[in-house]
């Protein structure tokens, strides 16, 4: 299919000079390092339609691709008598979704049901018993169980816009009431802003089991709604010790609710015992993992637990929620550049031509999610995928995934990569780099013709090189140096950095916020105006000023031939600096992503000069 051929419904046509806003600085990469950048006030040139163009082609082709697998599969599951709609078999698939429209100030005039009940704060709709359908051409529709006041739907109005969406009005569909139950009782988790009167009664009562349970679903329920990533549980035995459930939100742990040892001691077993573990061991360190259905989706928990003091224990609960990944376009949405060569690399014309592509960070910088966003973009019909992974966190469809098994005879990771080499890939993607045996094998599947993707914790990118050399073995460092100078396509050193809500962000002029050094390091002038992080917060970021984090990349993306990586092979064994410096090499810092997220009022510039310095 050409680009010419690509079925663009009228509201999808390339845009106009007059509906885009091109007023914000375009960034340019200097291919030698440096940080150029031009301001385009006019509409795209053909460089510019040709890359909308094709990104449209990539999501129309991420839609289609696996459509007609999805089709049978529905058809066999029906037989089974397990109804399963298009869209979820697509969405268990990893196939990129239609994003709603929206605007260069992000603001949505279109969202789906489940879109607003993820972001709208779930107190300022749930008491009001009412089931959200969906936002279209500025309508927000709903359905009520009971008759709500002008007031309740001004409030919930007010809401909608300020958490980013286009609201004119609000019209309410008339349901069957029955049917109405049913939904609420399906699709909305009504525990959610309850887990506080459940524990309550729990700990009046501590020998109910039903209450205990219910009280696991409520905070399970409670962590979600507030975008938890992940669940701490100490459970001590020493009297004086406090015993608290703990949330990391955005990166922060927040103290949730504090039960007595007693209390917290029942429910560890409990979770331990829905995890498949040993819940008598309290001295060894154990892993396991159960699921639950929430809001019509199954969440996966992945459980690990190891001693703590005297007899105690510390559990920790990973939320693994579908939902919550990342699209490849979406997760490079402010990185184009990145995205594009990235998106190059994963498709390569000819098998050998991937390469090795490294994503690198600290432990929480987002690794794992960009990894599976790279997978998500691969044509998986028609390519075959393989991963190698400790632990699998999510299920790939139409990609083979091994569960490295540590101690036994052929489950460490340089193993199943000399393994996977015989099952015929495509693509080999290995969780982690962690030693040198490991780092040895990859660097031969990449050699051999596969695109490889692995993670490895360092601090910056060119910092990657030297991770990666010093978990090389001594006797051999020359001979696997070469062949990484040869083989490595792309380093992605990754940061989450926290965004501000935009429903109670302050406004003011960057020269009463920062002296002149650090206004020149931003690019910014004294008297223009940025957002900063309101203390008080609001509903909308439950109080902290801050909702949800974002991508900062420092990359390097090595484009050349094979004939012109000598340089850098000679760079990677005198001086790592002057990788950078070579003639094709492209790199992108992170002071431009900073630079980019404090103009567009995403980061408080205050906090963006401390993430340059770190």
């Amino acid at each position: 299919m050409t680009d010419d051929n690509i079925p663009i419904s009228q509201d999808d046509s390339l845009p106009s000079e007059e509906g885009q806003n091109y007023g914000r600085e375009d960034m340019q990469i200097d291919r030698r390092g440096g940080d150029r950048r031009k301001t385009d006030m006019g509409a795209p040139g053909g460089v510019e339609r040709r890359r909308e163009k094709d990104r449209r082609y990539r999501e129309y082709e991420g839609q289609e691709r696996y459509l007609d697998m999805i089709q049978k599969e529905r058809s066999m599951l029906l037989d089974k008598g397990v109804a399963r709609s298009t869209e979820e078999l697509l969405d268990l698939a990893g196939a990129p979704v239609k994003r709603e429209s929206s605007s260069d100030s992000g603001i949505k005039d279109r969202a789906t049901g489940d879109a607003l009940r993820s972001i709208l704060p779930v107190q300022t709709w749930l008491p009001l018993n009412i089931h959200l359908i969906g936002l279209q051409d500025g309508v927000m529709k709903i359905a009520c169980l009971d008759e709500l006041n002008e007031s309740q739907l001004e409030t919930l109005k007010s809401t909608a816009v300020r958490s980013g969406f286009n609201v004119d009005k609000i019209e309410i569909e008339m349901w069957d009431r029955a049917e109405l139950l049913k939904t609420l009782r399906s699709v909305h988790d009504l525990s959610a802003d309850r887990s506080e009167k459940t524990l309550a009664q729990w700990l009046a009562d501590t020998d109910n089991g039903l209450l205990l349970n219910q009280f696991v679903r409520d905070m399970m329920a409670e962590a979600l709604q507030l975008r938890v990533s992940d669940i701490h549980l100490v459970q001590d035995n020493n009297e004086d010790a406090p015993n608290w459930i703990r949330y990391r939100i955005d990166g922060d742990l927040i103290p949730a609710h504090l039960l007595p040892n007693d209390a917290m001691a029942r429910l560890t077993t409990l979770l331990k015992r829905d995890a498949g573990m040993n819940f008598g061991d309290r001295s060894t360190p154990k892993d396991g993992r159960f699921s639950f259905t929430w809001q019509g989706r199954s969440i996966d928990v992945r459980v690990a637990a190891g001693p703590q003091a005297q007899d105690g224990e510390k559990l920790t609960l990973r939320l693994l929620d579908r939902a919550s990944l990342r699209s490849f376009n979406e997760l490079f949405k402010r990185h184009e550049d990145v995205g594009e060569n990235l998106s190059h690399l994963l498709s390569p014309e000819i098998k050998g031509g991937g390469g090795l592509i490294i994503l690198s960070g600290p432990t929480g910088s987002g690794k794992t999610t960009t990894m599976y966003a790279c997978v998500q973009e691969i044509d998986r019909r028609r390519k075959h995928v393989l991963t190698i992974e400790d632990p699998i966190e999510y299920e790939l469809r139409y990609a083979t995934q091994w569960q490295v098994k540590p101690g036994m005879k052929g489950g460490e990771f340089s193993d199943m990569i000399r393994a996977s080499m015989r099952h015929d890939p495509d693509y080999i993607i290995i969780g982690e780099l962690r030693d040198g045996e490991t780092v040895e094998t990859a660097l031969k599947a990449a050699e051999s013709g596969h695109t490889v993707i692995s993670t490895v914790h360092a601090d910056t990118a060119l910092q990657t090189f030297e991770r990666l050399k010093s978990l090389m073995p001594t006797d051999r460092e020359k001979a696997s140096t070469f062949t990484l100078a040869q083989q490595v396509k792309c380093i992605l050193n990754q940061r989450l950095v926290k965004t501000l809500c935009q429903g109670c962000a302050n406004e003011e002029e960057a020269g009463n916020l920062l002296p002149d050094h650090d206004l020149a390091l931003l690019g910014i002038d004294p008297e223009d105006k940025v957002k900063t992080q309101n203390s008080a917060g609001c509903d909308l970021c439950n109080r902290t000023g801050i909702s949800g984090r974002t991508l900062l990349l420092d990359a390097l993306m090595i484009p050349v031939g094979p004939s012109q990586r000598n340089n850098i092979f000679q760079a990677l064994m005198h001086n790592v600096n002057d990788v950078m410096h070579e003639e094709g090499v492209i790199s992108h810092t992170r002071k431009e992503g900073l630079i980019d997220l404090v103009k567009s009022g995403q980061v408080d510039p205050v906090s963006a000069v401390s993430y340059m310095e770190s």
